[in-house]
C-alpha cells in the first residue's frame, strides 16, 4: 500500500459495506435512501397545506435522527445523444432525418450554452449499536478476519434489524406524503462514495422523478 493510498484511507470514514448497511469506522451503522421529488409548487394551496402538515407529523413520529441531503451535478447528456444519433439512419423519411438532426444539434447548443442539473435526494439513516464498555473499545463488536477487523455475524443481524426498522418507518413517512423511496445496495453504495469523492466525474445517480397522471 502506497503512502498516498493509506492517507485515501484513513480519511474515509467507512469500515465496511455489506448487506446493503454501511458500518463506519465508529462502529454505526448506516442505510441510504434514494427519495424521489415532489411538484410542490405546481400544487394548490390545500396540498401544500396538507403535504407541509403530513411532512411536520412524519418528522414528529421519529425518536431519531434523520440527514436529508441534495446531491446536485450538471446532467451528461452525451448518452442520450449518442442515441438519437444511431436513430437517424433508420429513418425512412428523409424529413424525420433531418428534423431529428436539428434536434440534435439544438439540444447539444443548448446544454453548452446552459448547465442542465440532475438532483438526488437522499434520506440518510443510521443507528448506533450497542455501547461498548470504553476500556475495551470496540473489541466486543468486531473481530479480526485476514487482517481487518469486521462486525461479528450475529451482532451485525441484530444490530441490522433495528436499522431496518428505522428505514420502514422513514419510507412509509414519506409515502404518506407522496414521497418515492428506494433503498441503495451496496453497488449504488459504492457508486454514491465514489461520486463524493470524486465530484467532477460526470456520471451518476438518474433521479427518482414524480409521476404525473
Amino acid at each position: 500500500m502506497t503512502p498516498n493510498h493509506a492517507a485515501s484511507q484513513n480519511f474515509v470514514a467507512v469500515r465496511d459495506i455489506r448487506d446493503n448497511v454501511v458500518i463506519q469506522k465508529s462502529g454505526q451503522m448506516t442505510m441510504v435512501v434514494l427519495a424521489s421529488s415532489i411538484n410542490f409548487a405546481l400544487k394548490s394551496y390545500d396540498e401544500q397545506r396538507a403535504i407541509l402538515q403530513q411532512f411536520q407529523q412524519f418528522l414528529n413520529t421519529l425518536d431519531f435522527s434523520i440527514q436529508i441531503q441534495l446531491r446536485s451535478r450538471r446532467l451528461n447528456i452525451e448518452p442520450y445523444l449518442a442515441v438519437l444519433g444511431t436513430l437517424e439512419d433508420k429513418q425512412d423519411n428523409d424529413l424525420m432525418r433531418i428534423q431529428l438532426r436539428e434536434y440534435v444539434e439544438f439540444i447539444r447548443t443548448f446544454t453548452a450554452q446552459v448547465d442542465v442539473m440532475s438532483k438526488n435526494f437522499f434520506v440518510i439513516v443510521s443507528y448506533s449499536p450497542t455501547k461498548v464498555n470504553i476500556t475495551r473499545g470496540l473489541s466486543g463488536l468486531f473481530r479480526a478476519k485476514s487482517g481487518a477487523a469486521t462486525i461479528s455475524d450475529g451482532i451485525f443481524e441484530e444490530e441490522r434489524t433495528q436499522l431496518e426498522q428505522r428505514v420502514s418507518l422513514v419510507t412509509e413517512g414519506l409515502a404518506r406524503i407522496g414521497v418515492k423511496t428506494v433503498t441503495l445496495g451496496k453497488d449504488e453504495l459504492v457508486e454514491l462514495f465514489y461520486h463524493t469523492y470524486n465530484p467532477n466525474d460526470p456520471t451518476g445517480f438518474a433521479p427518482l422523478t414524480e409521476e404525473t397522471n
